[in-house]
């Protein structure tokens, strides 16, 4: 009895006294199991780094929707950008909801606080000439085909680094998104599902595409070949000269932004061959429910609003389409 008493008089003191630094501690204990490795690092860089050093002497039932705005502001003024504050924002409102739910606090006071407006990154797609040019450059590259996948596919950097042989049927002409590979501090390269349900998919692969797979597995088994005992083999299609998963910071700082300077191509996003794979397909008048599913949105309204720039050739075949019908 009196240990239950002793219990109680505990979780009463936690409930009143506990700083906004302590619960936050806790609760990155607590959904350690529960999340992908790579978001459980994210949500602490933004309660470490932003969150605790402002807040977190504050006593998590006195937290006021005053102090999350002076906290954006002071990010903003210093120079973080607005799209951060807003994932930091969104970190918050998942951590408050859960002591809110718990009975530590009354009110989820980040429901009570805008975030400030993120800003747009600006699309730089290829254009089918600037395109022809990329690939006709990276042709011989020794990560050709990752870059002919990027553009023929619009796979998702994660998705093409985590790739494995064996989601990859050559004779079929398809491969399958199952996995992504990120970087978490502390752990080193970490494989999880896709971004979305939605995300794990079924590709299917242009000739050009076929071809340079291929070509990547003959060049693969002869890199096999020459390191022998040294090749660590896990399966993925590109890796470095000893089989080891590629960094995606290495390949944003030194091989692609070589090769755009090769090809005489603006310096434009790695992200931004996926946007050239959408804009290229819906400028060819192919149907936005079938470019939605090969990049894996979650619904074909986030592929019209992201692209709705490049569907005149849509628009303008449904005016013939007219025309054809009732003879204008």
């Amino acid at each position: 009895m009196a240990k239950d008493k002793r219990s109680v008089v505990g979780r009463a003191r936690k409930r009143n006294g506990q700083t906004t630094a302590e619960f936050f501690d806790d609760w990155l204990l607590s959904i350690a199991h529960s999340v992908k490795p790579s978001t459980l690092s994210r949500y602490e860089v933004f309660v470490r780094l932003h969150a605790i050093p402002a807040l977190g002497d504050v006593r998590l039932r006195d937290l006021s929707p005053d102090d999350l705005e002076r906290l954006y502001a002071t990010d903003i003024r210093e120079g973080v950008a607005p799209i951060s504050v807003v994932h930091l924002h969104n970190v918050l409102h998942k951590a408050l909801a859960h002591a809110q739910r718990r009975g530590l606090v009354e009110v989820n006071v980040a429901k009570l606080v805008d975030p400030p407006r993120p800003q747009r990154h600006e699309m730089q797609a290829l254009s089918p000439a600037q395109a022809r040019q990329f690939l006709s450059v990276v042709r011989g590259d020794r990560l050709e085909a990752l870059y002919v996948l990027a553009v023929t596919t619009g796979m998702r950097q994660g998705e093409l680094l985590a790739l494995r042989w064996r989601d990859v049927d050559l004779e079929g002409g398809s491969l399958r998104v199952t996995s992504s590979i990120q970087y978490v501090r502390g752990k080193g390269l970490c494989v999880s599902s896709p971004k979305t349900a939605r995300s794990r998919r079924q590709v299917m692969l242009s000739g050009v595409a076929v071809e340079a797979l291929a070509g990547r597995r003959d060049a693969q088994n002869r890199e096999r070949s020459r390191q022998g005992e040294k090749w660590e083999d896990r399966d993925f299609v590109f890796t470095s000269r000893y089989g080891q998963p590629i960094y995606a910071t290495n390949l944003i700082k030194r091989s692609f932004p070589r090769l755009l300077k090769a090809a005489s191509l603006p310096r434009i996003r790695f992200h931004d061959l996926r946007h050239t794979a959408a804009t290229l397909l819906l400028g060819e008048g192919v149907h936005p429910k079938i470019v939605s599913e090969m990049l894996g949105h979650t619904s074909i309204g986030i592929t019209l609003d992201l692209y709705s720039h490049a569907t005149p050739t849509i628009q303008k075949e449904a005016t013939a389409a007219f025309d054809r019908l009732l003879g204008g």
